[in-house]
């Protein structure tokens, strides 16, 4: 036999067929005009050569656009350099991988956290005294006139790299401890101050910058701190006239008819347009390893059956988010290549308006694959991940008195390294193994090498020949 040419191998890396049908065939079933992938960076960003391998996919399997969260991983300058990572894009690969959006027809979103979520610019000393909270580096202080400046710059020099851009998601979901600061409680004691009004504040503040800077773009927020908001204070903020809220569920249980009426309560509000939020990995467990594809089916399909309730036209589209972290000090979760499978399900029943045989069938042509069962899928990064999350700890527990299980293990670890080295920086991978390799080889391991010391000598030699005596080197 030959040997694996680089396409194929390439192929089979990020486990799709070696040829994608390139017509972005798009369904007339869909209740959603744009399906928007999220690609969270704060943990595990690919190198932009996995991303021109993904790209064709997403597209031909339905995907209209792309929300990008960079956070540590875009490459700020000026005062605001010291937030990135390590590992953080360089501008030339940013603007490569907006090329390469472009080149496959999706648009890209750039998201920028302005308020929650801000573990990556507040734990940083220069920037700890703009906390909310000073224990928590979570939640940005509103309070502060230097807080704006900040988040300002930020959403500057994002929409810099990104012009044209349609819209900007400025985060704003899961404001943890608002309202506990110092400042906030001085706040909240004077007549009519509300952590709600407090919130909406800030959102109208950091959406009006971006209004006024950038006036063709749009703010999107996640919608989770608008919820519980009277109707007639959310009219009245100036909110609605500035954002399009983002409803996000990832539960496979949803209310349907609840999501329903949240929608009809956002149109009476004054905001023009809406967001949905489903979820094909990273939202059913800190470290999980495998994305539960039904889960995230049902999910989908769920707000397949809320667009069907609400009026037409409301919904904009529907972002798949793919969380990579639960926050910045989270571990990793499900990695991109492993969510591959589960993106395609779901994308392509959201295309077609449900999951039939048909798109069944469709999604393993799309995948190069014979059938959606994780045995099927040929992606080495996948196999290998499911070998280690299913496997590993189990065969340890059951049979540490083999040394050749060490040396198995051992071997798929290096296997796996490599397969991870193609996709993701250095310190990802060491961290992922970190997470879910070494700890049950060094177990193995230290066991070994107690048995050892406890097994007895063997015996001495005895006098005369050895048994390979007469025999050359």
């Amino acid at each position: 036999m030959g040997s694996e040419s680089e396409e194929g191998r390439r192929a089979r890396t990020r486990g799709l067929s070696c040829d994608f049908p390139q017509d972005g065939e798009m369904s007339g079933s869909s209740p959603f005009k744009m399906r928007f992938v999220h690609l969270d960076l704060k943990g595990a960003p690919p190198k932009v050569s996995y991303l021109s391998e993904i790209f064709p996919l997403f597209r031909a399997l339905g995907a209209s656009g792309l929300l990008i969260e960079y956070e540590d991983t875009f490459p700020y300058e000026g005062p605001l350099r010291l937030l990135r990572a390590p590992h953080a894009y360089s501008p030339s690969e940013v603007t490569e991988v907006l090329r390469l959006a472009a080149a496959h027809e999706l648009e890209v979103v750039p998201l920028v956290q302005t308020f929650g979520h801000m573990e990556f610019v507040l734990k940083h000393e220069a920037l700890a005294h703009l906390r909310e909270v000073a224990l928590f580096p979570n939640t940005l202080n509103p309070h502060e006139a230097e807080s704006l400046a900040l988040v300002g710059a930020m959403v500057d020099q994002v929409l810099e790299l990104h012009p044209g851009a349609r819209w900007l998601h400025i985060g704003c979901d899961e404001v943890y401890y608002l309202g506990e600061g110092e400042a906030s409680r001085q706040w909240l004691q004077q007549e009519q101050n509300t952590t709600a009004t407090l919130c909406l504040s800030h959102m109208r503040a950091v959406a009006s910058h971006v209004r006024a800077r950038h006036p063709a773009t749009t703010p999107l927020v996640w919608d989770d701190m608008l919820r519980d908001i009277p109707e007639d204070q959310l009219s009245a903020s100036g909110v609605p006239q500035l954002v399009e809220p983002v409803l996000w569920d990832y539960g496979a249980d949803l209310d349907v008819q609840g999501k329903a009426l949240l929608m009809e309560k956002y149109r009476q509000c004054g905001f023009p347009r809406l967001w949905a939020a489903s979820a094909f990995k990273g939202a059913t467990g800190p470290s999980q390893a495998l994305p539960p594809v039904e889960h995230h089916l049902r999910n989908n399909l769920q707000w397949l059956q809320v667009a069907a309730q609400g009026r037409k036209d409301t919904l904009q589209g529907i972002i798949l988010t793919g969380w990579q972290r639960y926050d910045h000090f989270s571990v990793l979760c499900e990695l991109l290549p492993v969510g591959i499978p589960s993106l395609a399900v779901c994308l392509q029943s959201l295309l077609h308006g449900g999951f039939t045989e048909d798109v069944r069938a469709r999604v393993q042509h799309l995948l190069g694959i014979s059938s959606l069962e994780i045995a099927g899928v040929l992606s080495d990064i996948l196999a290998l991940v499911v070998q280690v999350s299913l496997h590993l700890r189990s065969s340890v527990d059951e049979m540490l008195q083999t040394d050749s299980l060490l040396g198995r293990w051992s071997g798929l670890a290096q296997e796996l390294a490599a397969a991870l080295h193609r996709v993701f920086p250095e310190d990802t991978v060491e961290e992922w193994l970190q997470e879910n390799v070494h700890p049950s080889l060094g177990q193995l391991q230290a066991l070994l090498q107690d048995l050892e010391a406890a097994s007895p000598p063997p015996p001495p030699a005895g006098p005369g020949p050895g048994p390979d005596a007469g025999q050359g080197p």
